[in-house]
């Protein structure tokens, strides 16, 4: 904002080119004709009467709006007003665009979370070929040679040992440190809390790759 206030300091001063501290039509017309830095600054102040001197049809009405004690020109207090308003509606912008990314990024959580968890529930399911409500090795060695629902959600889960899972070499290891109980089994406590890790890490994934598109 401070930035801002700067430049609308000066753009005061380049329009006001005989320096009198007024900005009379003819001024104000010549700036916004010819003067770049005026012009885009303008353009993009958040002001819709300084907004309008930069359309010929609105000029006129815009100066009126703008010249408050209505003696022809626009003195330094009804500018600096103008731009108080013009400030204000940035900041606004600005709030109800953070309020709306908030929004966005809540929504988009709980898509990605909803759907993470239905596939990981999918997944358990599709490895425990008995139903037993437990994996034992051999329905995840056979799981992870030949069921691709469960090699692509595994790839993609974000925790380190479900993804080692489909390591031969890494395996045994893995089902080591997820089988906590270590009853040679996987249940269903052992596999929600290695997806909530998983969970986890996606969504801070996740949360990078929402900070670079806003950028």
């Amino acid at each position: 904002s401070a930035e801002f206030l700067s430049m609308a300091r000066k753009v005061f001063d380049m329009i006001d080119k005989d320096q009198s501290g007024f900005l009379d039509k003819a001024e104000v017309v010549t700036a916004v004709r010819a003067d770049k830095a005026v012009i885009k600054f303008l353009t993009n102040c958040g002001n819709k009467n300084l907004q309008y001197l930069l359309v010929p049809a609105r000029l006129e009405s815009a100066l009126a709006q703008l010249d408050s004690d209505r003696d022809g020109e626009i003195d330094a207090n009804e500018w600096e007003l103008a731009i108080e308003t013009a400030l204000q509606n940035k900041l606004d912008q600005r709030a109800a665009a953070r309020v709306a990314q908030a929004e966005a990024a809540a929504k988009e959580i709980a898509q990605f979370t909803g759907e993470y968890l239905s596939a990981a529930r999918k997944c358990f399911e599709m490895i425990d070929k008995d139903n037993s409500g437990t994996l034992e090795k051999k329905e995840i060695v056979k799981s992870v040679k030949e069921d691709t629902d469960v090699i692509d959600f595994l790839k993609n889960c974000g925790e380190e040992n479900l993804q080692f899972l489909l390591h031969p070499p890494r395996l045994d290891k893995a089902l080591d440190a997820l089988d906590t109980d270590k009853s040679g089994e996987l249940d269903v406590n052992e596999w929600e809390d290695a997806i909530n890790r998983g969970l986890a890490k996606r969504l801070s994934q996740l949360a990078d790759e929402r900070e670079r598109r806003e950028r």
